[in-house]
């Protein structure tokens, strides 16, 4: 196994359908949900990174214990936006504990960072979209139009699950928003009137107040 250099942001080998998890995640009810589904090789020194998918594609894992402790989460996030190798995706623990955090961490990793964030209610629920994930990764280019329009970039369905996430947005909304606005940071962008021609006034009055007051 290829190690990583001192920063913990790659790269790491990672044989298709495995994944390479932090240590500090043996044992976990986190790793036992996708023991038997993948293979887990657990490696020393992975910080930031709790999991890499592949060479260039890994979670980050924030629990409810890091978003009650305070902002230290904020700095892994930014090592791995900044890392040139790296497409990170965040998998967020809201539970009736942090729920009252969500928001903050929810507009520093979508609106500032421009990563795709997912909430979780377990790190049961967690393990099954890891393994969804390495799923998506392994099938044949021809038969995963994810890989098809882009190869190696794993967040799209992800992508739609982040825009739901935003108050008045729901699936069919989410996804004629990112047909018309790729990105999160040309959503973050769109004009009131630009929204409206694709979700309505109200939606599009909703959408432009989340990001706008985020600034």
């Amino acid at each position: 196994m290829d190690r990583n250099p001192p920063d913990g942001t790659g790269p790491v080998h990672v044989p298709l359908g495995h994944i390479v998890a932090n240590e500090k995640w043996r044992g976990s009810q986190l790793a036992q949900g996708m023991q038997g589904k993948v293979k887990l090789v657990f490696e020393d020194g992975l910080a930031p990174v709790d999991f890499y998918l592949s060479v260039r594609s890994c979670i980050l894992y924030i629990t409810e214990a890091d978003l009650v402790a305070g902002n230290s989460y904020r700095k892994r996030l930014v090592r791995v936006r900044n890392s040139s190798n790296l497409q990170g995706i965040a998998l967020v623990e809201k539970t009736p504990t942090s729920e009252q955090y969500f928001p903050a961490i929810q507009k520093f990793t979508v609106l500032d960072l421009g990563m795709v964030l997912l909430p979780v209610a377990s790190q049961v629920e967690a393990s099954c979209i890891i393994i969804q994930l390495v799923q998506e990764q392994t099938k044949e280019p021809s038969k995963n139009p994810f890989l098809r329009k882009k190869q190696a970039q794993l967040s799209e369905p992800f992508l739609l699950r982040t825009v739901q996430q935003i108050p008045g947005v729901g699936k069919i909304k989410a996804s004629l928003l990112l047909q018309k606005f790729p990105s999160i940071q040309q959503l973050s962008n769109a004009s009131i009137q630009e929204l409206e021609q694709v979700v309505g006034q109200a939606a599009a009055q909703q959408i432009h107040a989340f990001f706008t007051q985020s600034r």
